[in-house]
């Protein structure tokens, strides 16, 4: 069987210090996996093993079969896959319409060309339109993204991290910093915008996590200990004792 994502005794060692201690992990394509674990469990180490900006000790990382460890995030990111950062990372001085149509350059054929028009390139205008809609920023199309909301500068993240068309989505920590409003908001968004990707989020925010994946996986000291289905995760004594403990209990409220 071919998964959208899929780790192999994946192993990350800075000098004598493991950090991702053995993780296997196997995503199907169109499930929303959510990442979570205490500070300092690897979390933001292993989104940077399979995006591409740290290399792996050692085992294996695939997308929709093909390994990629070793590969590159520009490379990683023509295969298919996309990430957004804890930091809001876009063009500030760019209007949404501009933001949206670099992220469209590539996936659409222009590729970065500077001797042809930009206002010339209709399918990227037009598929521009269209992000500019499936986030919710019609209004705001024409502002610099410097004078956006703090919730609609994420929301225009998540759509240059989708504009080139990957299938495989990694979002980090997207709702940090959001009031409740903004995040129940933001969860809605996230559901629409990736329908038919595979998603992969690490989030601290237990109401976002059980209300958004499919499955969590849970990451302690750089090893997966559990990746199941939100009730399985939620009633596990293993993961209780290890991470959630008496906020389980509170999730469960928070993600209805």
């Amino acid at each position: 069987m071919t998964y959208a994502l899929e780790l192999k005794n994946l192993r990350k060692s800075f000098g004598k210090t493991d950090i991702i201690r053995g993780i296997d992990l196997s995503v199907n394509a169109g499930e929303r996996v959510a990442v979570i674990g205490p500070n300092g469990a690897g979390k933001s180490t292993l989104f940077n093993l399979i995006s591409g900006r740290l290399h792996p000790s050692s085992g294996e990382v695939l997308l929709n079969g093909q390994r990629i460890d070793g590969k590159t995030p520009f490379e990683i990111n023509r295969l298919g896959l996309s990430r957004s950062f804890q930091i809001t990372n876009i063009f500030p001085k760019l209007s949404v319409f501009e933001n949206l149509r670099c992220g469209l350059l590539w996936h659409t054929g222009a590729r970065y060309s500077f001797l042809r028009f930009l206002s010339n390139l209709d399918d990227a205008n037009a598929r521009t339109e269209e992000l500019v809609r499936q986030i919710g920023l019609e209004r705001k199309r024409d502002v610099q993204a410097v004078n956006l909301t703090y919730a609609e500068q994420r929301a225009l993240e998540i759509g240059v991290t989708i504009a080139g068309g990957a299938n495989v989505i990694l979002l980090d920590e997207p709702t940090a910093g959001m009031s409740k409003t903004e995040t129940s908001h933001f969860i809605a968004l996230i559901k629409h915008v990736t329908v038919g990707k595979t998603l992969l989020t690490v989030e601290h925010d237990m109401g976002v996590v059980f209300g958004l994946a499919d499955k969590i996986a849970v990451v302690v000291y750089g090893e997966v200990i559990a990746f199941d289905t939100p009730a399985a995760v939620r009633a596990s004594a293993k993961v209780q004792e290890a991470y959630l403990g008496s906020s389980v209990a509170d999730a469960q409220g928070a993600g209805h």
